[in-house]
């Protein structure tokens, strides 16, 4: 069996397709595919469907929907009901478990690869590490859960999927950098800091990217265009280290220039004062 969170919810056996249409079935085996082999508490599940006010049929509702959802995995895998009762989607005093022992999760797939992704980053393998978080942002099909209409359980969830998502892209770029790979991933570097303009870090590869293409001053505009929009929206200045890199452009530092340029940037102190830009 393989499922599908990352990108439309999916599951598929042998080629036949999961027939869940309904929304909140589908609420359903989403919550318990994000959790997989974990036991989902009813009162998830619950606040899931109906937020805070949930109706004196709840529990039975619920469970007519876990039997519909059953019944679909049962089609599909050429199964019983009561083996998947018995077996993959099983009853619990607290809650309910999905368990995938055997089965292909892509969410499961992308944690593996990115996990592996960000030790060899952390070893200094940035060719591995480029390869590895590639490969789990791959996995990807589209935003997390995207035809699902998420209750305020999976608006969590997703938006928890999402930043862990945007955590694996920084690293490959990072891994990317470190290659000298800084004209390659210039375009899809600015698309990523225009779509986050308060993401820092972003913002800051996207200054270095700039800089070592050969473009100082836009590398100087992007940090402005960060320092307005932090003011602006929250009343802060950029964090020091990024000022750092911005000091380290404003006088060429050549620390720009080397593998770990960001990491060095962070930790950089300039014998003169930091710049800001006005």
């Amino acid at each position: 069996m393989e499922c599908r969170v990352l990108g439309p919810l999916d599951v598929r056996c042998g080629g036949l397709r999961g027939d869940l249409t309904a929304p909140k079935p589908r609420k359903v085996l989403a919550l318990l595919l994000v959790h997989a082999n974990r036991v989902v508490p009813v009162d998830s599940l619950v606040t899931e469907l109906w937020d805070d006010e949930p109706p004196i049929s709840a529990l039975t509702t619920l469970q007519t929907y876990i039997l519909q959802i059953r019944r679909s995995l049962a089609r599909v895998c050429g199964l019983d009901p009561a083996q998947v009762a018995r077996e993959l989607l099983v009853t619990h005093a607290d809650g309910y478990q999905l368990r995938l022992d055997g089965a292909r999760l892509d969410l499961h797939e992308y944690e593996r690869l990115a996990d592996q992704g960000r030790l060899a980053l952390l070893c200094g393998d940035h060719a591995h590490a480029s390869r590895l978080l590639t490969a789990a942002l791959d996995v990807w099909q589209g935003s997390a859960l995207v035809d699902v209409r998420l209750g305020p359980v999976l608006r969590v969830e997703a938006a928890r999927l999402e930043e862990a998502r945007l955590a694996t892209w920084k690293q490959r770029i990072d891994a990317d950098l470190g290659l000298g790979r800084h004209r390659e991933i210039l375009g899809e570097l600015g698309c990523l800091a225009a779509r986050h303009p308060l993401h820092e870090d972003l913002q800051a590869q996207y200054m270095i990217a700039l800089y070592r293409a050969g473009r100082r001053t836009d590398a100087l505009d992007a940090y402005r265009r960060l320092r307005d929009v932090l003011i602006s929206e929250l009343g802060l200045e950029p964090a020091r280290r990024i000022q750092r890199v911005q000091h380290a452009i404003l006088t060429g530092d050549p620390v720009l220039d080397t593998a770990s340029a960001l990491e060095t940037a962070w930790t950089y102190e300039p014998a003169a004062e930091l710049v800001s830009a006005a």
